[in-house]
């Protein structure tokens, strides 16, 4: 009898295996240096990005002709057409393979160019700043598709087998997401089980939301074995028997995305095609992320250039009550803070990539560059559509047919709004870097916030734990931070000492938080968002003003005010969100959440249509629907 595929599509576990599972899946050391670590512990360490670390490459004549070339290819693209069809033409893809787009970050050995990764970070802020689609097209395959883990994990057959190909225009994937699985990789459900011959893993499931999954000719797919339950990589070719494009999605923004879901029925996959160890799926997949979330804060800081000609132009051209907008102090002060932002985003992504350019452990700074580059880069976008108005709010086509010319804002912003959800959504992205700010914390005295550890071997903790805070919590208190302190960076030397004061005072909170709330912490996310919050803001400050003197010394003698600026309204940010700590309405707002969903408040619905969709109408509409897919699948 022949096996049957059986996915769980409501893979039930609990909360401990889920934290089990994430741990599991963790960089528990840290061997390199990390700037967020040591300023969640408390240490100010300026040095390790003071100066700016150098950007590697951006200076041969190769280089300079592959961004001349996208340059011109993208003067070529007609981004109204695009979002109109929701298809990228085939020509501009083919242009793209011939020019070497989707290898730029594969070694030249392998057919590629050699992108540095300040590099392809330069080349995806140009497609940022005139292309979603395009940007999400080569982001999803060089940053997180198969190039990326396959550089880091694969064997060298699997090179050169894959890196050729794919450098000569083959599109990639990534697909970890499932229908009941986003950030909780416990529950996923995809499964894998070695055919009875030994030469090839049976793959059978279902990947949602894969971008480039309905055009890509190779896949990273995560699956779990069903004998041993643990998740690995593979690489997968769409065209072998049994995957299936189900259903490609359409979205608010990105209306070219090529995105979907995907459908595995008794796939064989050959044993040399494991991506990585057996059971080591979710550690590639997370340590792929750290470089791959660099793309994105980068493809930000492209975007926010454009919103930023929009606006400076508008601001000028505009004129209401016999002046410019843009000197009405209402304007002035948004113009204000989408130049500063577009800095500091810029500064951000820069530093991030030279990091890890420079061995660094990243995995904070990546994280806290993809949260902070995006929110930032959202009120960037939507302070431009204030700025032009109805203008802004009305399309590129119907603004053409008026005679006006197409600034397609309103594209921007739908276009725009899925980075905060991509690659991990702000709220995942907090609890990420509030689990890594503690991990210290976690390492000496995880015993004692630990529900389920015994008293004893609380009590035996008690030594370690005593002798490691005794000397590190006073020296938060310890060390000048005051006047002539940082005197050589003249007027931004008073940002840098309140940056100094204000990381002391994160590590005491951060502590403070644990002896208040011990086992609870890990459930007061308000609490840790603003910790995160805080360090993002700190970092951001610290990264302006080093890239501010970098660019002094190269001749921008004005971007000096530019950091001075940010980092005056960045300080109000930070105090505010220190005392909301500790004063603030989250009890309250939380006893009222359960209440809302528990049904309390229904009576706040009546009065409006509802929302009347019945399984029967979704079924008519999508006839290839999730559900029966699955019942297919199962049976």
């Amino acid at each position: 009898m022949a096996h049957q595929p059986h996915p769980t599509p409501n893979r039930n576990v609990s909360e401990a295996e889920a934290r089990a599972v994430a741990e599991a899946a963790r960089e528990s050391s840290w061997e390199k240096p990390s700037f967020l670590r040591e300023m969640f512990l408390g240490k100010f360490r300026f040095d390790l990005i003071d100066p700016f670390p150098p950007l590697k490459g951006r200076t041969s004549s190769e280089y300079r002709e592959f961004y001349r070339k996208v340059q011109m290819l993208l003067d070529e693209v007609d981004s109204d057409a695009i979002d109109r069809t929701g298809k990228i033409p085939q020509e501009i893809i083919d242009k793209l393979a011939k020019m070497g787009a989707f290898g730029m970050k594969i070694d030249k050995k392998y057919g590629g160019l050699g992108l540095t990764q300040s590099e392809y970070n330069e080349i995806m802020k140009l497609f940022g700043s005139r292309d979603g689609n395009l940007s999400a097209l080569l982001s999803a395959h060089q940053s997180i598709g198969v190039p990326q883990p396959l550089k880091l994990f694969g064997t060298e057959e699997q090179k050169k087998k894959y890196l050729p190909r794919i450098a000569a225009g083959a599109v990639s994937a990534f697909a970890l997401t499932e229908p009941d699985v986003g950030s909780d990789p416990a529950k996923l459900s995809t499964s894998v089980r070695e055919s009875e011959d030994g030469k090839y893993y049976i793959l059978n499931g279902q990947k949602l939301w894969c971008t480039n999954g309905t055009i890509a000719e190779l896949l990273v797919v995560m699956a779990r074995h069903e004998e041993d339950g643990k998740i690995s990589a593979f690489i997968v070719e769409t065209d072998w028997e049994g995957v299936e494009v189900t259903c490609r999605c359409h979205f608010m923004g990105l209306k070219a995305l090529e995105n979907g879901l995907l459908t595995f029925r008794n796939v064989k996959i050959p044993k040399e095609n494991l991506l990585g160890e057996h059971g080591k799926g979710l550690k590639l997949a997370l340590v792929t992320l750290n470089t791959g979330r660099l793309t994105i804060p980068a493809i930000v800081a492209g975007t926010a250039k454009t919103a930023l000609e929009i606006s400076r132009k508008w601001a000028n051209e505009r004129v209401q009550w016999g002046q410019p907008i843009g000197k009405h102090e209402a304007i002035a002060q948004k113009l204000s803070d989408i130049a500063t932002g577009t800095f500091v985003l810029e500064a951000i992504a820069d530093l991030a990539t030279a990091m890890h350019e420079h061995d660094f452990d990243i995995r904070l700074e990546a994280a806290i560059a993809k949260m902070y580059n995006t929110e930032v880069g959202w009120k960037i976008v939507d302070d431009t559509l204030q700025i032009r108005g109805g203008r802004g709010y009305e399309t590129a086509d119907s603004l053409r047919q008026r005679g006006e010319p197409g600034i397609a804002v309103e594209r921007m912003m739908r276009d725009f709004r899925i980075n905060l959800i991509f690659e991990g959504s702000s709220e995942i992205m907090r609890l990420f870097i509030a689990r890594e700010a503690v991990d210290k914390h976690l390492e000496v005295a995880g015993k004692l916030l630990d529900p389920k550890a015994s008293l004893g071997s609380k009590l035996a903790a008690l030594p370690s734990i005593a002798a490691f805070y005794a000397v590190w919590y006073p020296s938060l208190w310890l060390g000048w931070s005051r006047f002539p302190k940082y005197l050589k960076y003249r007027r931004l030397a008073k940002h840098l000492r309140f940056i100094e004061r204000s990381t002391r005072k994160l590590a005491r909170e951060i502590f403070h938080g644990m002896i208040w709330h011990q086992a609870k912490l890990e459930r007061k996310q308000a609490f840790l968002g603003r910790i995160v919050d805080i360090g993002a803001e700190l970092f951001a400050m610290a990264a302006c003003i080093s890239r501010s003197r970098a660019l002094y010394q190269e001749g921008h003698t004005n971007a000096i005010e530019l950091a001075d600026v940010f980092c005056r309204t960045s300080r109000r940010k930070v105090k505010q969100l220190f005392k909301d700590l500790w004063s603030n309405d989250d009890d309250a707002r939380y006893r009222f959440s359960r209440k809302l969903l528990d049904s309390h408040y229904l009576w706040l619905e009546e009065g409006g249509a509802g929302v009347r969709v019945s399984e029967a109408q979704t079924m008519q509409q999508n006839p290839s629907s999730t559900r029966k897919v699955l019942e297919e699948t199962m049976h």
